[in-house]
């Protein structure tokens, strides 16, 4: 009765038309992922304050000292923590929201990680600021799992494609925020705080915004249908039928009968069945091949700069330049998010981002650097938000939290070793030696998706058969 009546909630909103009503949905949620992306991105621009506060040196570094042979890489602890934690929140906890809920899980997975980054910005010796990331990484992690989640469910099929889009036009905004802070703030102290330390308290106090926000934000009906819970998931879609029709004027039409999902047991056992075992491993991989390109040039991009002969300061001037560019990919995706194939845009993206960080390697000249950087970020967001609606169409109600939690959790893992791996590269090899490594990583990833399917214009209830 529950799956059936899913798939009758499913065809409602999959025939709304466009509406101010639904994409003040796809706004909330997303403002929620904005301080997740300040709290990732700022990483990269912070780098040199808490490498000048002498936190990575091998007497602040605790245990984390005996990873000697990549002392060339102590910052690379900061962002080995930061994804080891990630990797914790989606393999390890991204089930919950399976189990209890978008919404709720939405709320206190943002206060989590906010409560630990603010006592992770009054941390004085490495070893603890790198142990306070990690748990600080969790949050984010089952965050930034359920966010996918919830969009996917809420959005009707026609439009998933520029939800995605404009959620992370609206969370990439904030990198330049980011990137503009540390900038302004280098030298100063404000509060008497090194600057380093303000730029991760803003982000921290502002996720405040989104706790008032949540309450226009309603749960799954797909999830509550899905757990029995059918009066809530009625009286929700309802509503959300009610003020669509009232805001376009018109009498919306007959749905269009969707097949239920198919039975299974919502357990991640299930994800490693015969139905979708082949979707689970090539995202898998997919995962730990693009994350090298994306937060390889992300993180490190100030770094980056200065091995291509930027002084520090300069650095990060033109690291904000760059930064500007991140809001850009999505929003132009917009024009053209479910009008190509979701595997066309990821490959789009994955065989620019390999061409450009070879030219980028290569280059000197400032002004060729600024233009590498920003083409590489454009592309690089574009198949973010491409490869985010994707993985989340593939698997059904019941385990879609779980599985994009596993799948995405090796993005993670690849992330916390890549950030020391690139380190010693760039040590070893400099930024030509760190391009290699991120062109190889842009090949796998697009030879993975062209084994996937197709995903465009259709419901989640027949992708996931």
């Amino acid at each position: 009765m529950s799956t059936q009546k899913a798939a009758e909630i499913a065809a409602r909103f999959d025939r709304l038309p466009p509406s101010r009503t639904v994409w003040i949905m796809v706004i909330l949620i997303s403002l929620g992922g904005v301080f997740e992306f300040y709290d990732l991105f700022f990483t990269g621009y912070v780098a040199p304050g808490m490498v000048e506060s002498g936190l990575f040196k091998p007497e602040s570094l605790g245990f984390f000292a005996a990873l000697q042979p990549l002392a060339v890489a102590g910052f690379g602890t900061f962002v080995f923590a930061t994804f080891a934690g990630l990797w914790i929140g989606t393999v390890a906890f991204g089930f919950v929201a399976d189990r209890f809920g978008r919404r709720v899980v939405f709320t206190w997975s943002l206060i989590w990680y906010m409560v630990c980054t603010i006592i992770m910005a009054f941390q004085t010796s490495g070893f603890a600021l790198d142990i306070w990331r990690l748990v600080a990484g969790i949050g984010i992690g089952v965050e930034l799992v359920t966010i996918d989640t919830y969009i996917s469910e809420l959005i009707p099929s026609g439009e998933r494609g520029r939800a995605y889009a404009v959620n992370q036009f609206i969370t990439f905004s904030v990198v330049p925020v980011v990137a503009f802070l540390a900038y302004a703030l280098k030298g100063t102290q404000p509060l008497g705080l090194e600057y380093w330390r303000v730029v991760i308290l803003i982000g921290s106090v502002g996720a405040v915004i989104v706790w008032i926000l949540r309450r226009k934000i309603p749960e799954s009906p797909r999830w509550l249908a899905r757990h029995g819970r059918i009066e809530e998931a009625e009286r929700i879609v309802a509503d959300i039928e009610r003020r669509v029709a009232a805001e376009k004027g018109v009498v919306l039409p007959a749905p269009q009968p969707v097949s239920p999902e198919q039975a299974g047991t919502g357990s991640y056992k299930e994800i490693f069945g015969p139905r979708y075992r082949t979707r689970t491993i090539i995202l898998s991989i997919f995962n730990m091949a693009q994350v090298i390109g994306f937060y390889g040039f992300a993180a490190w991009v100030p770094t980056l700069l200065i091995h291509r002969g930027i002084h520090v300061t300069a650095s990060l001037g033109y690291a904000f330049v760059i930064a500007i560019a991140n809001p850009f990919g999505p929003l132009l995706g917009v024009w053209f998010a479910d009008k190509l194939e979701r595997k066309t845009q990821i490959c789009g993206g994955l065989i620019t981002m390999a061409v450009v960080i070879a030219v980028f390697s290569q280059a000197s000249a400032p002004w060729l650097l600024i233009v590498l950087g920003v083409l590489f970020t454009l592309a690089a967001n574009i198949m973010s938000y491409a490869y985010h609606g994707y993985q989340a169409e593939l698997f059904p109600t019941r385990v879609r939290a779980r599985a994009i939690g596993f799948v995405y959790s090796w993005s993670r893992i690849s992330a916390a070793f890549a950030g020391l791996a690139i380190g010693i590269l760039l040590h070893g090899y400099g930024v030509p030696g760190v391009a290699a490594f991120i062109g190889v990583s842009m090949l796998v990833g697009i030879g993975m998706i062209l084994l996937g399917p197709s995903t465009r214009g259709l419901s989640l209830e027949t992708i996931s058969h």
